[in-house]
């Protein structure tokens, strides 16, 4: 027994060794690395582009958990890119366990931004598991990480340390306040930072609470944010052929998407207040009470004002001289929206719904989940994808938004199961033995 845990010890020491090296031993990895390409990889396959996602032959490896950072490398997932998402061994991603409701095994939480996905366990703050993720970045093109700043540094795996042996790979980093500053350290949370940010304060009723919104928009426009930094990235390695650092942050996020709300502060010195629904600067373009629930109208110019007063039988509204420009309806918001609440409390919603139709002005219900999705029209878009799963059953998703006419996105695969591709990418992809595999999974690195 102490022989061959002293064996085990001296194979793990020589894993560290030929992992510490800039160029793989042949016994693990086989041949020289190729730093893979767009271009490369659609020659190689020999298939129609027109076949294959808009990112196929781009590699990413994905470090970030919870939300913005998986939600970035799912939409690079959709549109054909590889993605090997690192978890930690017997824990997995923080969603993984975000439940109820939980579907088989997994959370519901998990399955929204982890489809397309292959998932390799490892233990990164082992040598040898800091080691392989050092291996797998010589074969990615991309990395996204959500970790605090300095956090990989201190484990060999910072920006400036990998590219100095990867050059070609492009680093995302994704925190809630930047690289540096006063709050560089702290923990980045949607709901903290859109606070920190201000959508709070203007989210939620007039002289109420402030609200949270209902999913972590910040969150997710970050995902946004990341994902086309990226791909701007990518463009220019094509030109270059080198990578570079991408700095996103939750913070610098939520104060970009403050638009006209931030422009009335900073050039108007306009302090912005919580509005419900309606809007600072337009009127009528709010959530109407209906006889039995709710609607939405809006008016975005005199014209399509004019429109919602005959739809809504007021023609006597268009004319009246304080609603007759968007300035003067703002000026007397009052009096107008008392007048047009009145008039639309005497209607259901699908009343409503049937006198607006076709009059080319915006409207719509305020839908529960039951109602989005079985709305003909995002029926009509398939906006549902129905994956099946390993112990979940068949998997209902929200699709991608966007849809290519060249290149579509990719059959979609199920949300793995943690550690579900692990001996595949580490031994296909890096070539290890299954001896070293062995070992590495005893000492818990993977």
């Amino acid at each position: 027994m102490a022989l061959c845990r002293r064996s085990t010890r001296l194979r793990v020491a020589a894993f560290r060794v030929l992992f510490s090296t800039n160029r793989p031993n042949d016994r693990f990895f086989g041949s020289k690395f190729q730093v893979r390409s767009l271009s490369n990889q659609s020659e190689s396959d020999g298939e129609s582009s027109s076949n294959k996602g808009a990112l196929t032959g781009l590699r990413v490896l994905d470090l970030s958990r919870v939300l913005a950072g998986p939600y970035c490398t799912m939409i690079l997932a959709d549109m054909g890119a590889e993605v090997i998402k690192i978890e930690k061994p017997g824990e997995g991603d923080d969603t993984r366990s975000w439940g109820p409701p939980f579907c088989g095994t997994e959370s519901a939480y998990f399955f929204s931004v982890n489809r397309n996905k292959k998932s390799v366990t490892v233990n990164i703050k082992q040598p040898e598991g800091a080691a392989i993720v050092k291996q797998l970045a010589h074969k990615c093109d991309i990395l996204v990480e959500n970790y605090l700043p300095g956090k990989l540094c201190s484990m060999g795996l910072g920006y400036s340390q990998l590219s100095r042996e990867c050059p070609h790979l492009i680093y995302c980093s994704i925190t809630g306040y930047g690289q540096t500053g006063p709050y560089a350290k702290r923990a980045g949370y949607d709901v903290i930072v859109s606070g920190v940010g201000g959508l709070m304060h203007i989210t939620g009723p007039k002289d109420g609470e402030p609200c949270k919104v209902g999913v972590a928009m910040t969150d997710l426009s970050t995902g946004l944010y990341a994902h086309g930094a990226i791909m701007a990235a990518v463009l220019l390695r094509q030109k270059t052929g080198k990578g570079q650092h991408i700095d996103c942050s939750l913070l610098s996020t939520q104060v970009a998407s403050l638009v006209n709300i931030a422009s009335n502060y900073l050039n108007a010195g306009k302090e912005a207040t919580r509005q419900g629904t309606e809007h600072p600067s337009i009127v009528p373009y709010q959530a109407f009470r209906t006889l039995d629930g709710f609607i939405l109208l809006g008016a975005g110019n005199d014209g399509q004002f004019k429109v919602l007063c005959k739809c809504l039988d007021l023609a006597v509204l268009a004319t009246d001289e304080r609603y007759l420009t968007n300035n003067l309806r703002v000026i007397n918001r009052v009096s107008l929206l008392d007048s047009l609440s009145k008039r639309i409390s005497k209607l259901s919603t699908k009343e409503w719904l049937v006198k607006l139709e076709n009059s080319g002005i915006p409207y719509g219900p305020i839908n529960n989940m039951e109602a989005v999705f079985s709305d003909p029209q995002v029926q009509h878009l398939q906006l549902i994808q129905e994956i099946p799963h390993q112990t979940a059953g068949l998997v209902r998703l929200p699709g991608p938004a966007v849809k290519f006419s060249q290149s579509p996105t990719v059959v979609p695969t199920a949300p793995p199961m943690l550690g579900q591709h692990t001996e595949e990418v580490l031994q296909g992809l890096l070539g290890m033995d299954e001896l070293t595999f062995s070992e590495l999974r005893k000492s818990k690195v993977i």
